[in-house]
C-alpha cells in the first residue's frame, strides 16, 4: 500500500464524517428531520463525538449552539494530526 494511498484513505474517511456531521447540524433546521431514518442513523453515528463539546460549550443566548462548530475544527484538526503521525511512521 503506498504512503498517498493511506493518506487519501484517511482524508476520505475524515471528510465523509465530516460532512455527515454537517448534514445532521443542517437536518436541525428541518422540522421533523432528525426524527427520519437517515436522521435516526446519523445521530447515533455523530451525536457520541458532538455531546462533549455540546457538555462544555454552552449554547449562546440560550439558542444558538456553536459546539458543532468547534467540534468540525478539531475534528479537522485531528485530521490534520493523524496525517502528521501516519507520514512520520510511513515516510509519507
Amino acid at each position: 500500500m503506498g504512503s498517498g494511498t493511506i493518506e487519501s484513505i484517511v482524508n476520505l474517511l475524515f471528510n465523509i464524517y465530516f460532512y455527515m456531521i454537517l448534514i445532521y447540524i443542517l437536518m436541525s433546521w428541518v422540522p421533523n428531520a432528525r426524527e427520519s431514518f437517515i436522521g435516526d442513523l446519523l445521530g447515533k453515528l455523530v451525536e457520541p463525538y458532538l455531546s462533549p463539546f455540546r457538555r462544555f460549550i454552552p449554547p449562546l443566548m440560550g439558542m444558538i449552539d456553536f459546539s458543532p462548530i468547534v467540534a468540525l475544527y478539531a475534528l479537522r484538526l485531528a485530521k490534520v494530526g493523524l496525517i502528521a503521525v501516519l507520514g512520520y511512521i510511513f515516510g509519507i
